[in-house]
């Protein structure tokens, strides 16, 4: 056989995995994969429930008011039925609007759980049941993060954003949903990847409501590709491993054998992480050491002088940067290494509240910033992304210090979130969406996915039953001007 031959015959990377993912059967999984689906999912709508009520997703959503088609995909929060691609769309963006979803981080960062809304939407439209969709939110969390571990250096470092990763996996996702045949899938990834390139600024510098939208949109991306595909468009076929594809533009190495090697042996999402703190993955560690050290020491803001954090190279550089020092938005400020921990320290907590307007400029919190001191340590990156090691040093006044090393965070698989940790963290996100009845029926309906013969209807569990007090405010404001 001839060299031109051999190459023209040879699998490429993106069949093997259409062809894989096509014939994924709810039996092959194990059941710590089935309960860990279960557990991001619960983790996951409960930031999309948090996430109804921000800023950034009520403009989506009177954008999809306008644009968007009817259809059998719900919408989280307001339970309207639009078409899929729109809902993939509005349900990624209430997911990681917060931030707060899952992460995981080998050669490049991910939330996989950005995907769930391809399985869901697609599963609305296919009329599928709840081992349907566990099936797709374990294959989203395979493939991303096999994705994450194949790059080196990760993409991230030479510019680029996860969200080109989420675009070859989202199409899998959703082709998988809508029982596509293998061939269907692999040119939905071609349909989905080829066009769907991300740039690293949206999450350098100042940071803008795009930093949580970009994943979202390379969901959305991959639902449209799924139905294309599902049509008879093509795409192209070689777009990981040939010709001007992933590894030839985005090069210099990649270890391809990562992303289908030992397929269905072990699963990717037992071994992902979540997050305790609405923040930025790597801002975690350090959170967690000056919290430990501010509470165990009974430090306050008077009584430190500065708190020094030796982390990567590129918490120093991407969350440390001086935009950082000075934020202005949520998005900026979720990123700022020094900012959570002025707000650990002023707070002595990191939630949700720490990211509203008002604590952003609080005077206390932003006096802390110019306390801390990021430093790139030479030692910490040689045992990374095996330890997210960080050491903090905090100095105080009266000339004592105080140093812990953390090597990974709350969350991690190593330091998992118990289930009721999980509970608590959609309870809290929940409130003011759901009432308590309503989210025990939903909580109970994720425990039981298997159960569930319609994921619409568990959709229906997700809609708000709590009344929005705006009557109330504008009463009491009317009253304060008389």
């Amino acid at each position: 056989m001839s060299a031109r031959e051999t190459t023209t015959t040879k699998e490429t990377i993106s069949a093997k995995m259409s062809r894989w993912a096509a014939g994924l059967e709810y039996k092959q999984l194990s059941q710590d994969a089935v309960y860990q689906a279960k557990r991001f999912l619960l983790d996951s709508v409960g930031c999309a429930l948090g996430g109804y009520r921000q800023h950034d997703v009520k403009i989506a959503l009177e954008i999809l008011d306008e644009i968007a088609g009817r259809g059998p995909s719900t919408v989280i929060g307001n339970g309207k039925r639009i078409d899929p691609v729109s809902a993939a769309l509005a349900n990624a963006l209430m997911i990681r609007c917060m931030d707060y979803n899952d992460i995981y981080w080998k050669q490049d960062p991910s939330h996989p759980s950005d995907i769930f809304p391809a399985a869901l939407a697609c599963c609305e439209r296919a009329k599928g049941d709840g081992k349907e969709l566990i099936v797709g939110l374990v294959l989203g969390h395979e493939f991303e993060m096999r994705f994450c571990e194949a790059a080196f250096p990760g993409i991230r470092e030479r510019g680029w954003h996860h969200a080109t990763l989420t675009a070859f996996v989202s199409p899998i996702v959703a082709g998988r949903a809508l029982h596509l045949p293998w061939e269907q899938i692999q040119h939905a990834i071609g349909i989905s990847a080829s066009r769907q390139c991300t740039l690293g600024a949206v999450t350098a510098g100042k940071l803008t409501m795009m930093k949580n939208t970009v994943d979202p949109m390379a969901t959305q991306s991959g639902v449209l590709a799924a139905l294309m595909a599902e049509k008879g468009y093509t795409g192209p076929e070689h777009v990981v491993d040939g010709k001007e594809g992933l590894t030839h533009c985005f090069g210099p190495e990649w270890k391809l054998n990562l992303l289908t090697d030992g397929l269905g042996e072990s699963w990717r999402i037992t071994q992902c992480g979540m997050k305790f703190f609405p923040t930025e993955a790597l801002t975690h560690a350090p959170i967690s050491a000056v919290l430990d050290l501010v509470k165990e020491n009974d430090l306050h803001p008077e009584n430190v002088q500065k708190i020094q954090i030796r982390s990567l190279a590129r918490a120093a550089d991407i969350l440390s940067d001086p935009s950082k020092y000075d934020p202005h938005t949520k998005e900026t400020a979720d990123h700022s290494l020094p900012y959570v921990i002025a707000a650990a320290l002023a707070e002595r907590q990191v939630t949700p509240a720490q990211f509203e307007m008002k604590k952003i400029m609080d005077p206390t919190i932003r006096a802390q910033l110019k306390k801390v001191e990021v430093v790139a340590d030479p030692e910490i990156e040689k045992v990374f992304p095996a330890l997210q090691r960080v050491i903090v040093n905090i100095t105080t006044t009266d000339g004592r210090s105080f140093t812990k090393q953390l090597d990974y965070p709350k969350g991690d698989p190593r330091n998992p979130l118990s289930d009721a940790e999980i509970e608590e963290k959609f309870a809290a996100l929940a409130e003011g969406v759901l009432s308590p009845g309503a989210q025990k029926k939903l909580k109970d309906a994720i425990w039981n996915l298997e159960k569930i013969g319609s994921v619409s209807k568990l959709m229906a569990l997700m809609r708000t039953d709590v009344r929005p007090r705006k009557a109330a405010h504008k009463t009491k404001n009317k009253a304060k001007k008389r």
